[in-house]
């Protein structure tokens, strides 16, 4: 057992509290790591706010880089004082981790939604009773996280903890949508609705690989003034007219749309903007939405549900991190940071649009 820092959650839509908690030594295919850094993530404040009440108190976070400090018997991977980024939890053996699709596996919702371990377990207890734990097999809003081995990313010592951390999450979500999915060609238009860390990694990605027009649809215009810095051709606001406007920038509507805010009329708005066998991808987290099966029809539109970008993380995060040198993928203009004991103030940042992606760093 050691003594950790962590943001609790200690009930339904409850503020981060940070209380001291113990957590326990790896087991033999576990990782301890020491967090240097965690991003703040939309998904992190919607899972809270709707969270199971039976399954708090909880520690959320899934976008953690730290220091790994000790390994378990079984551990070959990675070794104490490597330098890693956290991802999400998956089994290995299943049909899809088999075929490369880890996001997809089988066991992901025991392993990353279920408050603790897929055996029921959790590796941290606060003051003397379990503390509900793993998500995204991490639970990264601490000073201390009990990984599995899958979820953990070994990346270069001189890479910053704050590009590192985003890239577990936000940063392969937004680029494997476009690099991993719908795969566009060199020229083909490509429209991203929602200029957030999602979003604009979906940005990057399609400029990196030539797309043109790239355009961004955001209402926060320093989220507009941001994507057109990283590429964009055209950056709009949301309103009446917004299609036509795609139109006329994408030459007669877009091959590819990209729906990062979850909104079902964003995403209805999305067919309307895509040419006959047009894509569009959804890796926002949303609620249920209707669409003209007809007009589906009629432009042979191809819909993709898209998780985690659809990445085999331990070979996707290093091709991020190789476009990142590169100055093809600058996550970093996308971060603000925020010491780990100013969560409130990153949450309130994040929420108000001031800033894209908030990072608390550990001391």
């Amino acid at each position: 057992m050691r003594r950790v820092r962590a943001a609790v959650t200690e009930s339904p839509g409850a503020p981060f509290t940070l209380r001291d908690a113990d957590l326990e030594d790896p087991r033999p295919d576990e990782v301890l790591v020491r967090m240097t850094a965690v991003g703040v993530c939309h998904t992190d404040l919607g899972m809270r706010d709707t969270w199971p009440r039976q399954l708090t108190p909880m520690v959320f976070g899934h976008e953690g880089a730290g220091r790994v400090e000790a390994v378990g018997a079984e551990v070959t991977g990675v070794a104490p004082g490597d330098h890693v980024c956290l991802t999400f939890a998956s089994c290995g053996t299943c049909e899809q981790c088999a075929m490369g699709h880890p996001a997809y596996c089988h066991t992901a919702r025991a392993r990353n939604f279920s408050g603790g371990r897929a055996d029921g377990t959790t590796p941290l207890s606060l003051d003397g009773a379990p503390l509900h734990a793993g998500f995204f097999g991490q639970s990264s809003f601490a000073t201390h996280a009990v990984v599995q081995e899958r979820g953990v990313v070994k990346v270069p010592s001189d890479l910053p903890a704050t590009v590192a951390a985003p890239l577990g999450c936000g940063g392969q979500t937004g680029a494997g949508t476009v690099l991993n999915r719908l795969r566009p060609e060199r020229g083909s238009s490509l429209v991203v609705l929602g200029a957030g860390g999602v979003g604009l990694s979906a940005l990057m990605a399609a400029v990196a690989v030539s797309c043109d027009p790239v355009v961004a649809v955001d209402p926060v215009a320093s989220r507009r003034v941001l994507a057109t810095a990283l590429g964009a051709k055209a950056a709009l606001a949301p309103g009446d007219g917004l299609v036509a406007a795609l139109r006329d920038l994408t030459g007669g509507d877009a091959h590819h749309v990209v729906e990062t805010t979850g909104r079902p009329e964003m995403a209805r708005r999305a067919v309307g903007a895509l040419r006959p066998r047009g894509a569009l991808a959804l890796p926002g987290i949303g609620g249920e939405v209707t669409f003209d099966v007809m007009g589906l029809l009629a432009k042979g539109v191809r819909v993709h549900g898209v998780v985690e970008g659809d990445s085999d993380p331990g070979r996707f995060v290093p091709e991020l991190i190789g476009l990142h040198r590169r100055g093809l993928f600058p996550l970093d203009r996308l971060v603000t940071a925020f010491p780990f004991e100013d969560i409130g103030a990153a949450v309130a940042a994040m929420r108000d649009g001031s800033v894209v992606k908030p990072v608390l760093t550990f001391a």
